[in-house]
C-alpha cells in the first residue's frame, strides 16, 4: 500500500513539475471595463485555459441589464447573472489570443422594477410595477483578444442569446445582447 501511495504522489509530483514548466499561463482573470463606465453593469470573470485554443469560462454579472436598457426615471434593476462558456480561440496562437467564438449559458436572477404614473383621471396614481427577470439565456458570443506577454490581455467582444423566461420576453424582448471590452491579467 505504501509503494502505491509513492508511485502516486511521485507521478502526481512528476505532472505538476512538467505541466509548472510550461510557459503558458492557464488562468485568466478578467474585468468588461466598458459596460462598467457605460450602464454601470459589474461583470468579473476566471477564464481556465484547457489547452491553448480553448477555454472554460465563468463570469457573474452585478447589476444585470437587458440589451442596456437604462435606469432612468423610477426604474431599477435588481439583476445578478451567472454565465458559464466555452471558448474556442480560431487563430491557433499558442498564447490563446486572436478571434474566438463562444457558446454559453446564463443563468440570471432578479426583478425589474418601474413606477408607471397615471394622471389621466382626477387623481395622479402611482403604482410600482416588477418584472421577474429570473431565467437562462442561452447563446453565442465571439470577439478578439490581443495578448502582450502572455500576462496583460483586452479586446472587445460581443455576445447574442435567447431567454426563455415569457414575463421578460412580454415586457422586453426574448433576444438579448451584450458586448464590451474586456480586460484581463494572465498567470
Amino acid at each position: 500500500m505504501q509503494k502505491f501511495i509513492l508511485s502516486v504522489c511521485l507521478s502526481l509530483f512528476l505532472y505538476n513539475s512538467s505541466y509548472a514548466q510550461d510557459d503558458f499561463a492557464h488562468s485568466e482573470i478578467k474585468f468588461n471595463i466598458a459596460n462598467t463606465i457605460a450602464i454601470a453593469t459589474v461583470e468579473v470573470g476566471y477564464e481556465y485555459f484547457i489547452d491553448y485554443n480553448q477555454s472554460i469560462d465563468v463570469q457573474i454579472h452585478f447589476n444585470d441589464r437587458i440589451n442596456y436598457h437604462t435606469e432612468k426615471g423610477s426604474r431599477e434593476f435588481n439583476t445578478t447573472s451567472f454565465l458559464i462558456g466555452y471558448n474556442f480561440y480560431l487563430t491557433g496562437d499558442p498564447q490563446g489570443s486572436g478571434i474566438h467564438i463562444s457558446p454559453m449559458v446564463k443563468y440570471r436572477i432578479g426583478d425589474f422594477t418601474e413606477t408607471i404614473v397615471d394622471d389621466s383621471g382626477f387623481i395622479t396614481v402611482e403604482e410600482d410595477v416588477s418584472t421577474d427577470m429570473s431565467g437562462f439565456i442561452i447563446g453565442i458570443g465571439g470577439g478578439y483578444k490581443f495578448n502582450f506577454g502572455n500576462q496583460f490581455v483586452f479586446g472587445p467582444f460581443v455576445n447574442i442569446g435567447r431567454n426563455f423566461n415569457e414575463e421578460i420576453k412580454d415586457r422586453f424582448t426574448a433576444i438579448e445582447f451584450n458586448g464590451g471590452i474586456s480586460i484581463g491579467y494572465r498567470f
